[in-house]
């Protein structure tokens, strides 16, 4: 048993020790405790420094808030994590814990040089220092800043863990299981409601564990705990979360939760995720997320043993630590009176009770007299002394608000509290107002924005008998709101310690304020005298002060030092609070790990894998995939052997000759349907619309606002006021965002739908000379003869005994057919085709092939032969202008100066001199190849194939003034040799006349 341990007190095992290392040195603590509790008990108060003066920094709080007490945490290989919170990683046996940001060790620090040159490091010190010379910025100001930004280090080896991530829809989700969150999952739940309550802790309770003196209805608290505990898990509609911390509050009451499976296992489970999130849609919302105590502000008030009292009362009543053998007390606030009288209780020899009210209860000095504890009331704390851990506390006497003569006090820790202030992260999340108590010196949560209802302290209640019975209000309300009949109950409270205080900014010194360090936020070092400075230089915005200063921007994102700061700002801007405002509270409400958001996606699942209907069949043939935006699809299929290059060739011949099939269910489709539909299409797209008849289709050509191509498809006019637009596969959700985005906000008088069907149609390709006597014997009610259903066709129709729309078109030049049948029987039609095509030596072909064939026939891809800065002219598109139209999107920008001028970059063909070189996609070209580095490239090759059908190479590329280069030798220069190639007419390499469309 250590000196700090208590025999038998606390919720840890006392039976069940746990050996852990800190920087390499062996520790012992218990069952349940934290890393900073278990430090704490072996005398350690030493656990970080701090970001930018690297000052010897000790554990503040018992709870996420805490700034100091990061460290480095080892799980094994693959498993090391960075700024850990030691309030919040439970001790498991073996943990390996360093701490951070010092060298060569943690008590002698090198870097603590910039705690002695702390002048220069005043606040927005960078904003003024590394502007001169501005040629040292690459060199020496860059370098050295990024070699000191951060805390921890960074992991070097690729995370080993999983994780993993759920959705969950509840009636009432109550965030917070103290005594407030539990009196409302125990209103709602006995509504029947379906509850949800969740906690970051590892053990439900609240203040409740700290409070074992308070008796509920007659029992301990412990003890009704217990009892209220076992409540809730005997009702099958209430589930109750630890460990889970409510991340973020969203719209329309969706909250994310982060909850930490495994991190306190020694051994976890072979597979187990480390950490899950969860998106829980709730239709009503408890917050019972409590108070937060506040740091009091003097010189000296962050060195180690320096922390709030109620940090101080969690450890010993939860852990059965006492954090010094001799504490001081400083406060403005009743409650850390009850933390001193407590560990006195306990053993401790409390020095003396500082309060800077000149009276309080008489009940508490009373009590304070009986235990034997100094007090002294209208006093203020003006500096701390020690090194490595607090020796002693200055005191000096008030007179007329100013601090009198000192008084030094030896003591091994100092508990402050400076007031509470409400919780109100996750409810300013939803973008609720805040309203100012002026009573209270703090901010309530004020007009609501979500279905939600705020408990207990989170509120402005003090006191176990206010919070309980608002608890159990604010369950019932929810419950009831979500349609269940609830009734809530009241408790009887015995030995309550409601208490009260008021709330502070700056203590009083008796010292210069300019040379004083008086702490507000810990981890970043930013002053009170840091604060003024920003009002001083023009700050009056409480953002800027912010940004100016860096306070509340570190990993407790301000949860300990953003009152303080605001109070210190609104002081010297002779504001009132209100009048200065919060800054913006946005999620994570505490750092959570890049895998809890990746969950799932991590390797072979990073991105999710969309595979077609058809991709089994594929899979099962042999078929060589390649990833096609989020798709998966069937790059080639060999046979016995054949590489690529062999297996195009084939499919390639097929296609030409007989009749090839192809899976094209990834095209994107979208179904555009109402009575201004035409309208639409006309504003939307470069092409004239009005004309086109039903059952016929047009090739459309999609702008940006630029003029810029975007994306292009064959649409087909099944109605009047119906639809079928296709699109490239990686264009799919960009179309439909854009033309969401034009319907909702610049044209909503249009009565239009449109909705996303890519998924619902299987599309299969029938390509070839043969094309049609495979597919007509399968089409009913549906003459596709040529007369009957030339090519651009469309039509409703039944294939193979399954519902289809059945388009005339085709992107090889061949005849062709493409078969849209709803998703379930896309495979089972594959496979009828296949097994007819038999005879024609039907041949499956993939992605590879489609390009070759397409590039044959001139036809592109936008994406690959365009770059976002191709206009329809630039690829030879202006065919597909409607030249009677008056507008459509982009149609101004196509008359900028700048569009038409000369030296655009136009889509040309190419083919090699040597017809055997096939060039490399992405090459640069040039008019001379011998011209001085760097050379003036003419544009790339956007896409290269050999071509089986030609016997030869074909390319494409965007060369400046492509098209008045007809004819032209170019070069395209590579590492190993310059390859030239002559620029042709157009981008058509095989039967420029179309006649085999019509075969």
């Amino acid at each position: 048993m250590t000196r700090y341990r208590l025999p038998n007190r606390g919720r840890v095992d006392h039976k069940k020790p746990v050996r852990f290392s800190f920087d390499d040195k062996s520790y012992q603590g218990l069952a349940g405790d934290t890393l900073a509790s278990a430090l704490l008990a072996n005398g350690v108060h030493l656990m970080g420094r701090s970001f930018k003066y690297h000052r010897p920094r000790g554990v503040v709080c018992a709870s996420s808030d805490e700034p100091n007490a990061l460290m480095g945490t080892s799980r094994g290989p693959g498993r090391f994590e960075p700024n850990t919170r030691a309030t919040i990683q439970e001790l498991r046996d073996g943990l390996e814990a360093t701490s951070q940001n010092r060298w060569p060790s943690l008590a002698f620090d090198l870097g603590a040089i910039n705690d002695r040159l702390g002048s220069l490091f005043s606040a927005g010190f960078y904003y003024k220092t590394f502007m001169w010379p501005r040629s040292f910025w690459d060199r020496v100001y860059e370098p050295v800043i990024r070699n000191a930004a951060g805390l921890g280090v960074s992991p070097t080896e690729p995370d080993a863990d999983r994780y993993a991530s759920r959705f969950a829809h509840v009636d009432v989700l109550v965030i917070g299981a103290g005594p407030a969150g539990l009196a409302a999952a125990l209103a709602a739940g006995r509504s029947g409601a379906s509850v949800l309550i969740v906690d970051e802790t590892a053990e439900p309770g609240g203040s409740l564990l700290s409070e074992p003196s308070v008796t509920i209805d007659g029992k301990p608290a412990w003890d009704w705990l217990a009892a209220a505990l076992a409540e809730l898990a005997a009702l099958p509609n209430v589930a109750v979360m630890t460990r889970t911390t409510a991340i973020g509050y969203y719209h329309q009451n969706l909250i994310g939760l982060a909850q930490r499976l495994t991190d306190h296992l020694a051994t976890p489970p072979a597979d187990a995720p480390r950490e899950r999130m969860w998106k829980v849609r709730a239709n009503q919302v408890v917050l019972a997320q409590g108070a937060l105590e506040k740091p009091l502000v003097f010189d000296g008030n962050d060195r180690p043993g320096v922390m709030l009292a109620g940090a101080a009362q969690t450890y010993l009543h939860r852990y059965g630590v006492k954090v010094g053998d001799r504490p001081a007390v400083a406060t403005a606030h009743d409650s850390a009176w009850f933390a001193a009288f407590d560990l006195a209780e306990a053993g401790a020899k409390p020095a003396v009770i500082v309060d800077i009210r000149a009276s309080v209860d008489p009940a508490l000095t009373d009590r304070a007299r009986m235990l034997g504890i100094e007090t002294l009331l209208g006093h203020s704390v003006t500096g701390t002394s020690g090194r490595l851990r607090v020796k002693s506390l200055r005191v000096n006497r008030l007179d007329n608000g100013r601090a009198g003569a000192a008084r030094e006090i030896a003591c091994d820790a100092v508990l402050m509290c400076g007031g509470w202030t409400p919780s109100l992260h996750l409810f300013s999340h939803t973008k609720g107002s805040l309203a100012w108590d002026d009573k209270l010196k703090a901010f309530l949560p004020g007009k609501k924005t979500e279905a939600v209802h705020i408990a207990g302290a989170g509120r402005g209640l003090w006191g176990i008998a206010a919070v309980l019975d608002d608890g159990a209000a604010a369950g019932a309300a929810a419950a009831r709101a979500a349609g269940r009949d609830a009734a809530a109950q009241t408790f009887a409270i015995t030995a309550d310690r409601t208490g009260s205080g008021i709330t502070l900014t700056e203590l009083p010194t008796d010292r210069d304020p300019a040379s004083a360090k008086a702490f507000i936020d810990f981890q970043n070092d930013v002053t009170a005298k840091d604060i003024r400075l920003a009002v001083r230089e023009g700050m009056r915005s409480i953002e800027h002060v912010k940004r100016y200063t860096t306070n509340g921007m570190a990993t407790d994102q301000g949860k300990m030092s953003n009152v303080n700061g605001l109070m210190i700002a609104a002081n010297a801007l002779g504001k009132e609070p209100p009048q200065v405002g919060l800054t913006t509270f946005r999620p994570p409400y505490t750092p959570t790990t890049f895998g809890t958001f990746a969950g799932y996606h991590q390797d072979a699942t990073f991105e999710v894998t969309r595979k077609t209907p058809i991709d089994p069949w594929a899979e099962a043939e042999g078929a060589v995939f390649e990833p096609v935006a989020l798709w998966r699809r069937a790059w080639y299929f060999p046979k016995g052997g054949e590489d690529m290059h062999a297996a195009v060739n084939r499919e390639c011949r097929a296609a030409r000759t007989s009749v090839g099939i192809f899976d094209a269910s990834t095209l994107g489709k979208i179904e555009v349907v109402g009575p201004d539909a035409v309208t639409f299409m006309e504003r939307m797209y470069t092409n004239p619309w009005a004309k086109l008849g039903v059952g016929r289709c047009r090739y459309g050509l999609l702008l940006g606002e630029d003029g810029f191509i975007r994306d292009d498809g064959v649409i087909g006019r099944l109605a009047e006021g119906r639809f079928h637009v296709t699109t490239t596969t990686g264009g799919a959700a960009r179309v439909l965002n854009m033309m969401e985005d034009y319907l909702q906000t610049e044209w909503p008088e249009l009565k239009v739908w449109l909705t996303s069907t890519t998924e619902q149609w299987a599309v299969i390709a029938l390509q070839g000379p043969n094309a049609r006597k495979l597919l007509e014997p399968f089409v009913e009610g549906l003459d596709i003869s040529e007369a009957a259903f030339p090519h651009m066709s469309v039509a409703t129709c039944t294939v193979a005994g399954f519902p289809a729309r059945l388009f005339r078109v085709s992107f090889t030049g061949e005849l062709g057919f493409e078969v849209n049948v709803p998703a379930r029987h896309g495979r089972a039609l594959w496979e009828k085709l296949m097994a007819a095509g038999q005879p024609y030596g039907i041949t499956p072909y993939g992605t590879e092939t489609m390009h070759v064939l397409r590039a044959e026939k001139g036809y592109i891809i936008v994406g690959q032969d365009t770059d976002g800065t191709l206009t329809p002219d630039d690829a030879g598109l202006t065919w597909a202008i409607g030249k009677a139209k008056l507008d459509f999107v982009g149609k101004r920008s196509l008359s900028r100066p700048d569009m038409v001028a000369k030296g655009r970059k136009q889509l040309v063909g190419l083919l090699t001199d040597d017809p055997k070189i096939v060039l490399q996609e992405g090459a640069q070209i040039v008019a001379d190849p011998n011209q001085p580095k760097p050379m003036t490239m003419l544009g790339h090759v956007t896409s290269s194939y050999w071509s089986e059908a030609l016997g030869r190479s074909i390319a494409m590329a965007v060369v400046a003034d492509g098209r008045a280069r007809d004819g032209e030798t170019l070069h395209i220069p590579m590492p190993d040799r310059t390859i030239t190639a002559r620029v042709v007419k157009g981008t058509v390499f095989y039967d420029p006349e179309g006649s085999r469309l019509s075969a």
